[in-house]
């Protein structure tokens, strides 16, 4: 043993992969605690993935689309939102400060719009119409669903009615298409009573972004219309203000470069902040199921346990004979816990790329299993199920292997793995041979 150092390689080896082939339990009982390991990383890395997934999704259009990096609340009583040419002006300004990309003015009005199927309340946003080509977010994360965004952009002359864009849900609620007229009423006080406005709209474009819950109520109209139109009592003027990235610690200092832009006739917010609720609520639920499923394989990792305490059970014999010729305690030990270091990473050779092939084919397997169940649906007479509803989630799963968390998945089962055999390996170790031989 002396003349060997690395004699416990070769025992450990020995205790996964004998060379004489015969029954053991104990093996037996390794490859299984192999396989309950793999089984149990696949759905880890499963919904580590999705989640990551789907929160970021989620994240970048509730930034994209809502609020943008930082967003401006202005005053609504001084002059620069007195018309939509001194608001894109007031916002074309508040551009030029450093770490500011871009400026888009928008006056939002709580409002109701009366379509062909009843009335609907919405939240309705007066934008400038290039804001669907000039905006990243707006030109990549909005799928039109119907009609075209042109009409919108560079409306025709002849029209009579100012265009309109409206988000998918509200269409399906109003039951609008591409080219029909629907009403939106705003309120104006006119003496001591409150009196109703109602001003005509063409739809031009119905539109979503994947996610009902963030695009149901919105109907966008030009800035221009808004101011011509539209009662603007209630209207709120907000300038929503990109940088070049979201997530940058110099968004603490923009934010302070903005309050000083703007003093005392705005009150500037970073996007954190405004949707502070929401983003707990993501990261806490993405807690909870990364905890839950790291118990599912901590139940795995302590098959190993018991398939280690079987093992020593079976080889005390091979132990008494090595430890009387020279075998250490701690070489023995070192032997059963590297046998179950290797169950451990046996297990990660299985679940981690069936995670991964997973996760990587995730719509279509959801969309495979939804077609499925319409069927079974559709034989019972049942309403048509929807596994991806975008009243509750995205449309679409981003596909995100999150490189990080997989790391850290491998380095927390093998460190468990070795963990949990920690006990018997040891007491493998600690055995004597002449009370093993008196035994057998």
């Amino acid at each position: 043993m002396k003349r060997n150092p690395l004699w416990f390689l070769k025992f450990s080896k020995s205790l996964i992969f004998p060379k004489a082939e015969k029954k053991s339990i104990a093996r037996k009982s390794l490859y299984g605690a192999v396989l309950c390991i793999g089984l149990s990383i696949v759905p880890l890395v499963v919904v580590t993935s999705v989640t990551n997934g789907m929160i970021d999704g989620m994240t970048e259009r509730i930034i994209g689309l809502s609020s943008s990096h930082i967003q401006a609340f202005v005053a609504p009583n001084i002059s620069k939102v007195k018309t939509a040419q001194a608001f894109e002006q007031y916002a074309e300004n508040a551009a030029g400060c450093r770490g500011v990309v871009a400026a888009y003015p928008e006056v939002e009005i709580s409002a109701l719009a009366a379509g062909k199927n009843g009335r609907s309340g919405i939240e309705l946003r007066a934008v400038e119409p290039e804001i669907f080509i000039k905006n990243k977010s707006f030109a990549n994360l909005f799928e039109v669903c119907e009609g075209s965004l042109s009409n919108f952009i560079n409306p025709a002359e002849d029209s009579k009615r100012a265009p309109a864009v409206i988000g998918k849900k509200m269409a399906e609620d109003l039951e609008l298409h591409q080219g029909d007229v629907f009403r939106i009423i705003t309120t104006r006080t006119v003496g001591e009573r409150i009196v109703p406005k109602l001003t005509a709209f063409s739809v031009s474009a119905i539109v979503s972004s994947g996610y009902q819950e963030l695009d149901q109520f919105w109907v966008f109209i030009p800035l221009e219309s808004a101011y011509s139109s539209l009662s603007m009592e209630s209207a709120n003027y907000n300038i929503m203000i990109e940088t070049s990235d979201a997530f940058s610690p110099e968004l603490v200092a923009v934010q302070k470069r903005l309050s000083d832009f703007f003093g005392r006739y705005a009150n500037i917010y970073r996007w954190d902040q405004i949707h502070n609720a929401e983003f707990e609520n993501f990261s806490s639920t993405k807690v909870m199921l990364v905890f839950v499923m790291m118990l599912i394989v901590l139940v795995a990792t302590v098959n190993i346990s018991s398939a280690i305490v079987m093992l020593v059970m079976e080889r005390q014999k091979e132990i008494a004979i090595l430890k009387s010729i020279g075998a250490t305690p701690v070489g023995i030990t070192a032997a059963f816990l590297l046998a179950a270091l290797s169950c451990g990473a046996g297990g990660l050779l299985i679940g981690l790329p069936v995670g991964i092939i997973l996760t990587v084919f995730s719509n279509q397997i959801v969309h495979g299993l939804e077609k499925l169940v319409n069927v079974f649906s559709a034989m019972g007479g049942g309403a048509e199920v929807h596994l991806m509803d975008p009243a509750y989630y995205l449309s679409k799963i981003p596909v995100e292997i999150p490189v990080n968390q997989v790391i850290l998945i491998a380095v927390s089962v093998l460190l468990l793995s070795v963990l949990v055999s920690y006990l018997p390996s040891r007491k493998a170790g600690r055995e004597k041979p002449l009370d093993i031989l008196r035994k057998n």
